[in-house]
């Protein structure tokens, strides 16, 4: 009799909880409002007339109308499994309940049942702008009987979705996939972001969206969080129609470990041809130098494209190894941070070996340290944001990252900052991996200042 109430009990859960992912969301931002047929709402209804028919295969499209105060800027996302005729009508559906249920908002947005798609609209910018606000969830209401194993099962299969959708490039950042987990059941897993955010912002997201469930509600066998840039669930059965994702998302198959020459042969996406990168930076001029350290000399480029771009040439007689660069390479490239400068890639011709990077336009945090006419601009509220943003990237790579990384050699020339003065953490070619779960750790050789 008891184990009848146990299913009866189970039962009216799952009921509840279907129930609930079936319910649609949408805030009503409070950022003023448009009358009826002013401006306002004569370039929204232009512009949200269009969404649909406009969106194409990769489930996206974004545009504005208007000028100044009536400029209305709008997206639209289907998730990343949902056929191109069912995101269309989901995205229509969408407009009319959002316009229903914010009349006269100049910002808001609706997230249709079970994520399925998304429409939102603002008066201000919102393309390529992280945001994790508002946000929504829903839970199954049921636990795991074993929360340990499955928090690390689940774990390592977000952690794996999340950096496949951060990689996913400009037209669609998404990846789903299913693991094992315990109990005889199975995990499966859904990530997104809006394909105008960099990969980092991407990933950045879905880690937030991933601290929300161990905040709330760790151990439950479903999930979904909703923001304005991402969405994540993981239920443990498939909710996602499979038969449409665009690849497998499973690891590749092991293989014989490759002799050392060719194991770089697993960032080949992210090689440059080298005569291009010597172009670039004229041939590596003195002119072009930006800095020169342990490794060997920085200097700035400027792709064909016009990308500006740092390469970090290593000297001949370097003392960084082939291990310490495929460090640099493998590590530096799946950790994507708004803290972190980021890697774009590398370049190989005989004993040559070039590191591309973001270019970061205000160097480094020592040039303003130690410049007398640099360091009045560092105000306490500067200094303030400064010192928060290396937290946030230190605690990404301890915390955070797929793998635990120790930086090693932390110091005002490893820090550089934007155009906005947000500090961006530098030069992991010292970088040591920590496995998962390892507390301490041993070296042979002595590093850092």
């Amino acid at each position: 009799m008891s184990s009848q109430i146990w299913l009866a009990f189970i039962f009216l859960n799952l009921t509840n909880f279907l129930a609930m992912v079936k319910s649609q969301t949408y805030w009503c931002l409070n950022n003023g409002n448009y009358t009826s047929n002013d401006m306002y709402e004569k370039n929204l209804d232009t512009l949200l007339s269009s969404l649909s028919s406009l969106i194409d295969g990769n489930g996206f499209y974004s545009a504005s109308n208007g000028e100044n105060s009536d400029r209305v800027n709008a997206m639209a996302l289907c998730r990343g499994d949902v056929q191109l005729d069912k995101c269309r009508s989901c995205i229509n559906n969408s407009m009319e309940a959002l316009l229903q249920s914010c009349p006269y908002q100049k910002q808001a947005m609706f997230w249709a049942e079970n994520g399925d798609c998304m429409v939102r609209y603002s008066n201000e910018s919102i393309f390529g702008k992280l945001a994790t606000d508002p946000f929504n969830t829903w839970t199954s209401g049921l636990e795991f009987p074993s929360p340990k194993e499955f928090y690390r099962d689940l774990r390592a299969l977000l952690d794996n979705l999340r950096s496949q959708a951060a990689y996913g490039g400009a037209l669609k950042k998404f990846a789903a996939a299913n693991a094992t987990a315990p109990d005889f059941l199975t995990l499966y897993g859904l990530l997104q972001c809006t394909p105008d955010l960099s990969s980092a912002d991407c990933s950045d997201c879905l880690i937030q969206a991933y601290k929300i469930i161990t905040q709330c509600c760790n151990g439950n066998q479903g999930f979904i969080v909703l923001c304005p840039s991402c969405i994540l669930r993981y239920e443990t059965y498939l909710f996602y129609n499979d038969t449409s994702l665009p690849a497998p998302l499973h690891p590749a198959p092991t293989h014989p470990a490759p002799p050392a020459h060719n194991e770089i042969s697993t960032v080949e996406s992210l090689y440059y041809d080298f005569d291009i990168i010597s172009a670039a930076t004229n041939n590596f001029s003195d002119v072009n130098m930006l800095g020169r350290g342990g490794f060997g000399i920085v200097y700035k480029g400027k792709l064909v494209s016009g990308q500006e771009i740092a390469v970090k040439r290593l000297s001949m007689n370097s003392r960084q190894g082939d291990l310490e660069f495929k460090n640099e390479v493998l590590l530096v490239a799946s950790l994507q941070h708004r803290n972190l400068v980021r890697l774009l890639g590398f370049s190989l011709k005989g004993s040559e070996r070039l590191l591309i990077y973001e270019f970061v336009e205000n160097g480094s945090l020592d040039c303003f340290l130690f410049d007398p006419s640099k360091c009045p601009n560092l105000d306490w509220d500067r200094r303030y944001k400064i010192i928060k943003g290396i937290a946030k990237g230190v605690l990404y790579l301890h915390e955070d990252s797929r793998l635990k990384i120790i930086h090693r050699d932390l110091k005002s020339g490893n820090i550089l900052l934007d155009g906005d003065i947000n500090p961006k953490i530098s030069d992991f070619g010292m970088a040591r991996l920590f496995v998962q779960d390892q507390t301490h750790g041993s070296t042979s050789r002595i590093v850092g200042t």
